[in-house]
């Protein structure tokens, strides 16, 4: 099952698991539109799903599990963009982006995992971000989103595990899909003078983006199926040679910050004995 598969990633995606033989459930809020997206094909279940609906996604695994008896693999895909200095952002924005890149997958996940436990088996991809490593300007709703499924997947994979079910986190880097699309970003709505000059900047680096960046998101889609395959399942995989550096860069920041303050940081323990000592 792939959200958001009409466009983008989740189109590619979509493509190259049909092409291994696999069936598909493919999903989107406009079902015509993922449909004729992607084509006819055999074992292919189109289904809409607005991923902000719990009663969607538990229709849309209602309607998987009719058709194929079972599901698989799920790949959270679907996400949009809200992007802004956050003092810019309404309190609306900021929902939006959570409610579709963090709240809609764990609806999603939540439809699925009564499926996976009881199969005791299942794998659930979550397409994160390198905003899920670090936060960046202009992009305070998207990170926050982002490093939320960061902290949920990490958890979930505890928590499902004993089950036979596995998790995998994404962190493309820039990649040539639809994200940075008028259809799939969104700006600050609330302008403020001190940001003017910063603001549009930034508007026009992100906008000129757009079609530019390095990654191929039909090799990424080919990656995905090679690390799916694998077992166990990795918990996380960084997507692209940017993806990489910037991992680099945040664990190499971490160790620093860990070794500035080491011996401060060690010397905070209670000097007071416990309360039930020697009860």
């Amino acid at each position: 099952m792939i959200t958001c598969a009409g466009r983008g990633m989740g189109l590619d995606i979509t493509k190259a698991v049909l092409a291994t033989g696999h069936a598909v459930v493919a999903t989107g809020r406009n079902r015509e539109r993922v449909a004729q997206a992607i084509g006819p094909a055999d074992d292919l279940l189109v289904v809409r799903l607005d991923i902000t609906n719990p009663a969607d996604a538990e229709a849309a695994v209602q309607a998987a599990v009719d058709r194929f008896g079972r599901l698989d693999v799920l790949v959270n895909n679907a996400a949009n963009f809200y992007a802004g200095f956050f003092e810019e952002l309404s309190p609306e924005q900021m929902n939006q982006q959570l409610a579709t890149s963090l709240l809609g997958p764990m609806n999603v996940t939540r439809a699925v995992l009564p499926v996976l436990r009881r199969q005791r088996a299942g794998q659930v991809i979550t397409i994160s971000s390198t905003a899920g490593l670090i936060g960046f300007e202009f992009g305070s709703a998207y990170a926050a989103s982002k490093f939320g499924l960061e902290g949920w997947m990490q958890s979930l994979q505890a928590e499902v595990a004993p089950f036979g079910i596995y998790t995998l986190v994404v962190n493309p880097g820039f990649f040539r899909t639809e994200l940075l699309t008028e259809e799939s970003t969104r700006f600050a709505t609330n302008p403020i003078a001190d940001y003017d000059q910063r603001r549009a900047a930034q508007e026009q680096f992100w906008k000129g983006h757009n079609g530019q960046q390095a990654g191929d998101p039909a090799k990424l889609a080919q990656a995905l199926l090679t690390i799916s395959g694998q077992i166990p399942l990795p918990h996380r995989f960084l997507a692209g040679a940017d993806a990489v550096a910037t991992a680099e860069q945040v664990a190499a920041v971490l160790q620093q910050e860990t070794a500035a303050y080491r011996e401060l940081s060690s010397a905070l323990a209670n000097d007071e004995p416990a309360a039930n000592a020697g009860r």
